[in-house]
């Protein structure tokens, strides 16, 4: 057994070596550009002992603590995940955006392959430190990732199968990974597709529950999805100024990716089913609108509560054609 193992690295290491003396495959298979950087870029070798980089309990908790409100955040969709996995022999971490593991759950029978293969809390699995791998190369790609045993860098970690997909923050940048990783034999293709969208699905949802915590005094708008994955939420204001954006949001309306934008009209980011005439009459059709559907259409009630006279709103009214259904 420990023949083979060896073979098998040995067969890896060179198969890695050719493909990245070769070139040519870095612009046609996103595997063989993650190799290329890993090599030439993070100057790692594929046959390279293994030197793992892991943080001190206290630094561990350090970075735990910069993470804010994530990790709390995100330990109910954690344990779902894992919950739903981990009779297939998965692991479930969060890291930070430098590949750092925050958290991580894994079943005791599993936990001594996962602890040999270096998936600890506080172990670095950035592409810089192991090569491609799935946390590190969905870090630098910023995208659901899967790395399939032998489609790791290093030999020394093709023994796992592992699924990363991004979570990111209001401003737009990346904040953390969830990984699903197994230590297992060849999964099925099927399997493999299932927790592939699993782990996006989980992802979707911490990026969800962070975004509407952080803007939890605001409306909450769902705006037309860009074509990458991730909620696409509009946080608006009282008075309808949208004031935040996730980054499936900022990408579909053309926002700024990656820092903050100044407060911008929720009409003109997501449009208005009453856009005719001018913006005041826009803006006075929405109040008026409001104001009628809070008095649950009663015209004197809704008057009142507008401070103007039954007369002066039914003319208004008439005037923008909104229809009433009480007196």
């Amino acid at each position: 057994m420990s023949h083979n193992r060896t073979h098998n690295k040995s067969k890896h290491t060179d198969r890695v070596l050719e493909a990245v003396e070769d070139g040519s495959g870095a612009a046609k298979s996103s595997i063989a550009a993650s190799w290329n950087r890993s090599f030439r870029l993070h100057g790692l070798a594929p046959d390279q002992p293994s030197s793992e980089q892991r943080f001190s309990s206290t630094e561990l908790e350090a970075r735990r603590e910069k993470s804010g409100r994530l990790l709390q955040i995100s330990m109910p969709t954690i344990e779902r995940l894992f919950t739903s996995l981990k009779l297939a022999g998965c692991s479930v971490v969060l890291c930070d955006a430098d590949g750092v593991i925050l958290e991580n759950l894994r079943s005791d029978g599993d936990a001594t392959a996962f602890d040999a293969a270096g998936l600890t809390a506080g172990s670095v699995w950035s592409e810089q430190a192991q090569g491609t791998n799935g946390i590190g190369t969905c870090i630098a790609e910023g995208r659901l990732t899967t790395i399939l045993r032998d489609q790791h860098f290093r030999a020394d970690n093709i023994g796992m199968s592992c699924f990363g997909a991004p979570v990111f923050n209001s401003v737009g940048s990346l904040q953390a990974v969830l990984d699903v990783s197994t230590c297992r034999e060849q999964l099925e293709p099927a399997l493999e597709v299932l927790i592939g969208q699993t782990v996006q699905d989980a992802a979707t949802r911490i990026e969800t529950d962070h975004f509407c915590d952080e803007f939890s005094g605001f409306r909450i708008v769902q705006a037309r999805p860009s074509e990458m994955s991730g909620p696409a939420l509009l946080a608006v204001d009282p008075s309808d100024l949208v004031v935040g954006a996730t980054r499936s949001a900022r990408r579909s309306l053309g926002l700024p990716l990656d820092s903050d934008f100044s407060p911008r009209p929720a009409a003109d980011l997501i449009g208005d089913a009453d856009d005719r005439g001018t913006g005041f009459e826009n803006a006075e059709r929405r109040e008026l609108k409001r104001a009628l559907a809070k008095a649950n259409g009663n015209m004197s009630e809704a008057a009142r509560a507008l401070g103007v006279s039954r007369a002066t709103l039914y003319r208004r009214v008439a005037k923008l054609g909104i229809g009433t259904s009480q007196t």
